[in-house]
């Protein structure tokens, strides 16, 4: 595995529940945003795209929690992407920067509707390429 883009951020005290930790739907939020701006480090705009009738949409999401962070963490979000069939596989793993301890795993299964159908996205494979080629 190798990743491909990395996002740094810091958790916000909003982000956080009782317990002190990133309440767990905000991890969501993390890969979701580190995924967007991935797309946009490529040159790719989502705007764009659901004007022109491509909407790349999330099918399945796993998440293993597994050091939670805390209000004012600093940490890096990391990205690989395979595809398999018709889905883009975005394998995402968040790490805390002060001692490096990997906080979640995620894998993030997207597909795309292309005028509201479920197709192939020739379009990511052209965006992809040379990341999906490295797979092989």
């Amino acid at each position: 595995m190798e990743y491909i883009y990395e996002l740094e951020m810091k958790v916000r005290d909003y982000e956080c529940d009782l317990q002190g930790i990133v309440n767990n739907a905000n991890y969501q939020h993390y890969l979701e945003h580190t995924r967007h701006e991935f797309l946009l480090s490529e040159g790719v705009s989502f705007a764009k795209l659901h004007e022109e009738g491509v909407d790349p949409v999330v099918a399945r999401i796993n998440m293993a929690f597994k050091t939670p962070l805390r209000s004012g963490d600093e940490f890096v979000s990391k990205l690989y992407l395979q595809k398999e069939g018709i889905k883009y596989v975005f394998y995402q793993d968040i790490y805390r920067k002060s001692d490096g301890k990997l906080s979640l795993k995620g894998v993030v299964e997207t597909v795309c509707l292309i005028d509201g159908r479920l197709r192939n996205c020739e379009l990511f494979d052209t965006y992809f390429k040379r990341y999906l080629e490295k797979e092989k």
